[in-house]
């Protein structure tokens, strides 16, 4: 160790490195006077100032954030803007509820009296020469509320040989806060755009929902649920032909008399499917406004969580007969 220390005390001592220590100190002096320099110049920064709607009444609910950002230029010297920067020199302003609140719901805050209530927290020689927005806003009512359902919004496309069986979401409804006026005109609130493709198995998302001016949802954030079921191409035989518009006494004959329905649907539910979940027509008024040896066949009804529904055959050979009277 001793050594060490010898060899180290030589070569700081020799020529070179006294020359090489010696730039080095007015380096550093240099440095010291280049950043004093600086810092006492004067220059302008934007700062993002939080403000904060205090002393809200119990019976109140705000229908916007209760915290908002305001951004100020504010002009001084390097040393006092660094302060800002990384000191306690700026903090939240703080807005009085009652003092700009107003009997419509709103509350409103100008951009001379932002910078009044910022001034008390700057330094003396501090100027703001500029303030972003113009003026602030906050929204509130006094309890006023509705429940809607929820509603996904957006684009989410599972992989080709899939498709989405069903939606679930948790909640499914939300209280809405805001004006008489607004929420007699919301009926659903919806998500944040989602943008989901190519997946296969059952998609599940935590989203925002989406922010109008004057309204908060509670919850303002919710699950949803994609289930994703694999589409084959299927079919059900054997559903009776319907005839409709038909007058008193008449009653339609179909050869065939049932006929299949061809479509494609997940196989969770294809399984619970029969005939009856799907009605097939025949229509006199049409029968009779074109006289012909076969009458058009229609698919008037076809459950949910199917598509692609199309009849085995579009006409059939008909007769229309008396309806027998019973004994």
């Amino acid at each position: 160790m001793q050594k060490f220390w010898r060899v180290l005390k030589g070569l700081l001592l020799s020529k070179g490195n006294k020359e090489f220590l010696l730039f080095l100190s007015f380096l550093a002096l240099s440095g010291v006077f280049w950043l004093f320099m600086t810092l006492n110049e004067t220059y302008e920064r934007e700062f993002s100032i939080p403000v904060t709607i205090a002393n809200v009444p119990k019976n109140v609910v705000l229908t916007s954030d209760e915290t908002d950002t305001v951004r100020m230029t504010i002009r001084d010297k390097g040393i006092t803007l660094v302060t800002y920067m990384y000191g306690h020199g700026l903090r939240n302003i703080r807005i009085n509820f009652s003092t700009y609140a107003r009997n419509n719901g709103t509350g409103i805050i100008s951009a001379a009296e932002l910078q009044k209530l910022a001034y008390q927290q700057l330094a003396n020689s501090s100027r703001i020469t500029s303030v972003k927005p113009e003026k602030m806003e906050y929204y509130f009512n006094y309890g006023a509320k509705k429940r809607v359902p929820v509603r996904w919004s957006g684009r989410v496309i599972p992989d080709e040989l899939y498709f989405i069986s069903r939606v679930q979401y948790w909640p499914d409804s939300v209280d809405v806060y805001a004006s008489t006026e607004k929420l007699d005109s919301i009926t659903t609130m919806y998500t944040e755009q989602l943008n989901y493709a190519n997946f296969r198995d059952t998609l599940f998302v935590n989203v925002h929902l989406s922010r109008s001016k004057g309204v908060k949802t509670v919850p303002d954030m919710v699950k949803v649920g994609f289930f994703t079921d694999v589409l084959t191409d299927e079919e059900i035989e054997g559903i009776p032909i319907q005839g409709i518009n038909m007058p008193p006494g008449k009653v339609l004959r179909t050869f065939p008399s049932r006929v299949t329905v061809h479509f494609v649907a997940g196989a969770s539910v294809y399984k619970n499917l029969t005939y009856e979940d799907f009605t097939v027509v025949a229509d006199y008024k049409e029968m009779k406004a074109s006289p012909s040896e076969k009458c058009r066949i229609y698919l008037k009804k076809a459950p949910p969580g199917i598509s692609r529904a199309r009849l085995s055959i579009d006409a059939v050979d008909y007769l229309i007969e008396e309806e027998q009277s019973g004994l």
